[in-house]
């Protein structure tokens, strides 16, 4: 006798298959977030793949990327411009004691950041683990070379020398300096009080020799003046003559006939001043 499905059963078998295959997609994407095969670099990094933990010389570059699940792990590394400081304790040629300052931007280059990553591990500890021990090589390298005076007055120079040092030194490691400076040096309070009176007495033999100039300008004015005031009484000199000596008496007669009023000079004795009309 033969068995007939009814509605009923048909309407749970379907039932039970769509309960079955939503069980099994769960699972599945379970499974997918669980193995996690896809990774995502986002911007200003890079990705760097171990595979049991040997580290595959491949750089991942930013966006999606598959990955053998289980087998293999991404670490992402950033390869963006980042700030780093360090100080240096060092002495010059002279044997001053030279404190210095550095700042300088940095950034890991890209297609080397698995050789970095496998070289340093942890690229977080980058500042102390390179960064400090270069600044410090750098500055007592360069700063022997040079007096303490010299590290100031050819700082750009200094500047060059210890950029430069550092480059080569941190290139070795993957690493790319894009700026550096010298925030400061600072050396002992016995050098710094030695330069300013130094400074001091450097201005004070400046100010006495444009004064000894200023004198010996206005001694050349005042004789250039007295030769030329003996230069012109001698020329005076020279132009005098008897005839004109002569004609500056008659001059002077006729000026004084000019302003007389006509008045007979008065006396006390009583008598009449002679006069010769002729």
């Amino acid at each position: 006798m033969a068995i007939l499905n009814t509605p009923s059963d048909q309407s749970q078998s379907g039932i039970i298959r769509t309960i079955k295959f939503i069980a099994i997609l769960i699972a599945a994407l379970i499974l997918i977030s669980w193995l996690n095969p896809f990774v995502v670099i986002n911007a200003g990094h890079r990705g760097v793949i171990t595979t049991f933990g040997k580290v595959n010389p491949t750089v991942l570059e930013e966006g999606l990327h598959f990955r053998i699940p289980i087998m293999q792990q991404v670490t992402e590394i950033n390869v963006q411009i980042q700030k780093g400081e360090g100080d240096g304790d060092a002495a010059s040629r002279d044997l001053q004691q030279v404190h210095a300052k550095i700042a300088l931007n940095y950034h890991l280059i890209p297609n080397r950041v698995a050789e970095t990553y496998q070289a340093i591990g942890d690229l977080g500890s980058v500042g102390d683990r390179i960064i400090i021990p270069a600044v410090q090589e750098a500055t007592k390298a360069t700063t022997a070379k040079y007096t303490a005076e010299e590290l100031i007055s050819k700082r750009p120079e200094v500047r060059d020398q210890i950029s430069q040092f550092m480059r080569d030194r941190l290139l070795r490691h993957g690493i790319q300096i894009d700026e550096f400076s010298i925030v400061n040096f600072r050396f002992s309070e016995s050098f710094n009080q030695a330069i300013e009176a130094k400074t001091t007495a450097e201005q004070l033999k400046l100010k006495a020799e444009r004064d000894l100039e200023r004198i010996r300008v206005e001694a050349e004015q005042k004789i250039a003046s007295a030769k030329a005031e003996a230069e012109s009484l001698r020329l005076q000199k020279q132009e005098i003559t008897p005839d004109l000596l002569k004609l500056r008496e008659i001059e002077n007669q006729r000026v004084a006939l000019e302003k007389w009023d006509g008045r007979l000079p008065q006396v006390t004795g009583g008598s009449v001043p002679l006069i010769n009309i002729k």
